[in-house]
């Protein structure tokens, strides 16, 4: 255990935090400098960075794509929260909570006659999936499973990224305490999918939805052994075989697969289906 920190009565941001955010961490929100976001050939303008939370997107938009909804193409544009491009002014615009992703669509009006903006990755999905009536169920009871299982992602996230990941990962300083609180909490989520996919072929039953689409980025990375320097080991993931089978399912797509890459080191940008050939993605 570390040496006892005793807070003080009013916290105040006095110093640095350390760890590999330190730079772009702070208590305040809006934009930091001034700075338009580019705006592509297509109605629909992601913005984003190819995190969990920015894969999803790219998922369901190249899912959509492949499903025949021309209406879906769209310009990728990457968005690097190491370099501070979250705090622009033109993406504060179009997410106030400096976070990927966001998606503006230009082929809707705000009733003004501007374009919809729309943030936090469980919205873009559901508004997408809405927008063209795909990959979300309509009778009320399929509805209501779907939503249930995409707002468990949307809540746990925070545990295996923000939580287990910053902790075990990134902090700059190794608290065992705060590390067995997340490998608790994430090995029960583990459990929780693996419990759910023993028992149907997706999340929120036999058809593939936006639940599948959320979850899958978050999950594939400890699965596949490529989250926070190889945690799979560490937190045993071969204890749950229905999770691993759902996550060998969902990353032999081909949209999953060019959706993961959007906005990627090596796909910065994504303007075609053309741009991900070099990659040996058709």
């Amino acid at each position: 255990m570390t040496d006892a920190y005793t807070p003080p009565a009013v916290w105040t941001w006095d110093k640095p935090s350390g760890g590999a955010f330190a730079s772009i961490n702070r208590p305040v929100s809006g934009a930091t400098h001034e700075a338009e976001l580019p705006v592509g050939a297509h109605p629909l303008q992601l913005y984003s960075l190819a995190t969990p939370n920015g894969q999803k997107v790219g998922i369901l938009l190249e899912e959509l794509l492949a499903a025949g909804h021309s209406g879906a193409e769209y310009d990728a544009w990457k968005i690097d929260i190491g370099q501070g491009n979250q705090f622009s002014s033109g993406f504060v615009a179009a997410n106030p909570n400096s976070k990927i992703p966001a998606l503006v669509d230009h082929s809707a009006g705000d009733g003004a006659g501007g374009p919809v903006r729309v943030f936090e990755s469980g919205a873009i999905l559901v508004y997408l999936a809405e927008k063209f009536g795909a990959f979300i169920p309509t009778a009320p009871a399929a509805r209501a499973e779907m939503f249930s299982w995409l707002m468990w992602q949307m809540g746990s996230a925070p545990f295996l990224g923000g939580g287990f990941g910053h902790f075990y990962h990134y902090a700059p300083v190794k608290i065992e305490y705060a590390i067995n609180r997340y490998a608790m909490e994430a090995k029960r989520l583990f459990h929780v999918a693996d419990t759910r996919l023993a028992q149907s072929r997706y999340l929120a039953g036999d058809d593939y939805t936006i639940a599948d689409m959320a979850a899958f980025p978050w999950l594939a990375g400890f699965v596949q052994g490529t989250a926070y320097n190889d945690a799979r080991t560490f937190l045993s993931l071969h204890e749950y075989p229905h999770l691993t089978r759902w996550v060998e399912e969902l990353a032999a797509r081909p949209a999953v697969q060019r959706g993961r890459k959007v906005n990627s080191a090596d796909l910065p940008e994504r303007h075609a289906a053309s741009d991900f050939a070099a990659l040996g993605l058709g």
